[in-house]
């Protein structure tokens, strides 16, 4: 079973390669029709964030050039957005940076739900992860000064969650990575040489206020909650645990059993409770977070059959889709999707991505941390 394992790592490494521009950017799914031609931060700083625990030097160092490029040449948009805030302006959704880029770095013509924070404080912190396994990476210094300027100006702001939806809610998840992202650029040696003194500052005040405020309105009955105020999970806040570290403790523990308990049937995960994109499947990039934390936990056991699960889900041809049918909260939804935008996104790096990361981080492939 191990060598089986083994080969859709080897697998998921080819795919990630091979689809990935010469710009650097990594795209969410070569063919699905939403997604074609495009990259998110958030996916790519995971999927690089596979590709560097696997061994892959080069490839995330050219995905993080790229997001700082993009940055980097947005710097005077969102200087301009900076001082339209402090002055009190109220910006429009649409005046701000978007989720999602072209794969040359350019702002797509397709409507989209694109007010997301989270992807840009995910970068800094895989950026931040890469450097720490292979070395600083070069040129990315202006796109990091961006990205923090602009993320402690925004960071409470709601908006869109990583499922698109809920544009009117802060969603404790995008707080997380946006505090993961900002305390490694207040924290980080190669990520705090490109922030000024101020800079540095605003990021470290702005984690406490991010901890600060998750505590008082997103924990209830003693886990983090979907976005403030809420009751529910959301299985995004596994991220908030186990990589990004805005919950530990008894708190850490009692998020993942939440999660694991309102959204994990047979080894699988959901993304939440009442979730009807292509009837609410099963998703393997976070059976993937979950495994990831049960890992960090020493729960070695429940982790391995974590990646067997995500295995159990590829094609004969090693690749990994975005979401599976087999146990559906919405089956009645599922042929909408499928009339609108074809079937299910297959590949998804962002899966292929966390599969990675998940072997690695089980021992079996390249470097565990």
């Amino acid at each position: 079973m191990t060598d089986d394992l083994l080969a859709l790592a080897e697998a998921s490494h080819r795919v990630i390669a091979t689809h990935q521009a010469p710009s650097g950017a990594y795209p969410a799914s070569p063919t699905f029709s939403a997604y074609r031609g495009y990259s998110w931060f958030r996916d790519g700083a995971f999927i690089a964030e596979g590709a560097s625990r696997y061994g892959d030097a080069d490839g995330p160092a050219a995905f993080h050039r790229w997001c700082a490029d993009v940055l980097a040449k947005r710097a005077d948009q969102v200087d301009a957005l900076v001082a339209r805030s402090r002055s009190g302006e109220h910006i429009p959704v649409a005046d701000l940076l978007p989720t999602r880029y072209t794969i040359d770095g350019g702002v797509g013509n397709d409507p989209w739900w694109d007010f997301q924070l989270d992807g840009y404080g995910t970068w800094l912190w895989a950026l931040a992860a890469h450097t720490d396994r292979h070395g600083p990476v070069d040129g990315v210094d202006a796109g990091v000064a961006t990205a923090v300027r602009y993320l402690t100006t925004f960071w409470a702001r709601p908006c869109y969650d990583w499922w698109e939806e809920h544009v009117d809610h802060r969603h404790v998840s995008t707080l997380g990575a946006i505090r993961a992202g900002l305390a490694a650029a207040a924290s980080h040696p190669s990520l705090v040489a490109a922030l000024s003194g101020t800079e540095r500052a605003t990021a470290a005040e702005a984690v406490g206020a991010i901890d600060a405020l998750v505590l008082s309105s997103g924990v209830v009955d003693g886990h983090l909650t979907k976005w403030l105020g809420a009751r529910d999970v959301d299985a995004s806040l596994l991220a908030c645990v186990v990589p990004f570290g805005l919950a530990g403790g008894d708190l850490g523990r009692a998020t993942v059993a939440a999660v694991e308990d309102a959204l994990c049937v047979d080894g699988g995960v959901h993304r939440y409770a009442a979730d009807t994109f292509y009837g609410g499947g099963q998703w393997p990039l976070l059976t993937a977070f979950l495994g990831w934390n049960h890992a960090a936990a020493g729960r070695r056991d429940e982790a391995l059959a974590s990646l067997r699960w995500i295995a159990a889900q590829a094609t004969p041809s090693g690749e990994l889709p975005e979401q599976v049918g087999q146990h559906l909260l919405a089956p009645e939804r599922e042929q909408e999707w499928i009339d609108r935008w074809g079937t299910v996104a297959t590949p998804l790096l962002w899966s292929h991505g966390m599969y990675l990361t998940l072997a690695a981080e089980l021992g079996l492939v390249g470097r565990a941390r």
